[in-house]
């Protein structure tokens, strides 16, 4: 009774135009078709979309083809474009940090982590912390551990050396900037248990990689990962 005088009240709200959806927290017809939700076969190293009917089998994309993956398995929302492109930006810039909740959302159901795996986020700089306020990849992991009641230890990785933005930079040129930039926490132990290691957007993966390698060698079990976002070559 309660709850349907305050949606008389407050009617549920598309988190992208605003518009009236059917159930809080999500999005309305129009936006749901503008945001590239990925399905079907899948790069099961990175998430991206690949042709093909989905045979239930590994199959791995060009990239991850010629790139190796300390990771052993990788999955993605939706594309880095229109709607998808919106959400994330508000989120990372735009204080719209209520979207976590929907994000998070989705990307436990398309993640399902099994129990025991604990979700570790992609650290930011302090100085990138404290001029945003909040970190977006902790969010979306502390919802994604709400949904699913798994472990989240949010500080288990360190960013020891700010780095530039790398919109725009090559490959090489991102794996070179993270080159040692990003750390285990030495009081968080892991002993051995799997990870599902958390981003809003993922270009290339090698932020990625640098955080993979540092957990593995802290001791983590096999490392998944899972982004909000996946930029392709289309993006």
């Amino acid at each position: 009774m309660v709850q349907s005088a305050v949606s008389a009240v407050y009617p549920p709200q598309c988190v992208a135009c605003g518009g009236l959806t059917d159930t809080p927290f999500g999005l309305c017809g129009p936006c749901w078709r503008q945001t590239h939700f990925i399905g079907g076969t899948t790069c099961t190293l990175c998430g991206a979309p690949l042709p093909g009917e989905d045979r239930g089998e590994a199959v791995h994309c060009d990239d991850c083809r010629r790139t190796a993956r300390p990771w052993v398995r990788g999955t993605a929302v939706f594309l880095y474009r229109d709607i998808g492109r919106d959400l994330v930006l508000s989120l990372k810039h735009g204080d719209r940090t209520d979207l976590a909740r929907a994000m998070g959302d989705w990307m436990a159901a398309r993640a399902r982590p099994d129990p025991g795996t604990v979700i570790v986020p992609v650290p930011l700089h302090w100085f990138r912390l404290l001029r945003r306020r909040y970190n977006q990849a902790a969010l979306l992991a502390q919802r994604i551990g709400v949904v699913t009641g798994n472990p989240v230890l949010p500080d288990a990785l360190v960013r020891v050396r700010a780095t530039r933005s790398l919109d725009g930079h090559s490959r090489d040129a991102r794996f070179a900037a993270l080159d040692g930039a990003i750390r285990a926490h030495p009081r968080r132990r892991l002993d051995g248990a799997p990870v599902l290691l958390v981003d809003d957007v993922m270009t290339t993966g090698a932020t990625l990689a640098a955080c993979t390698e540092a957990l593995l060698r802290a001791g983590a079990g096999p490392v998944s990962v899972l982004a909000l976002a996946r930029v392709t070559k289309d993006d």
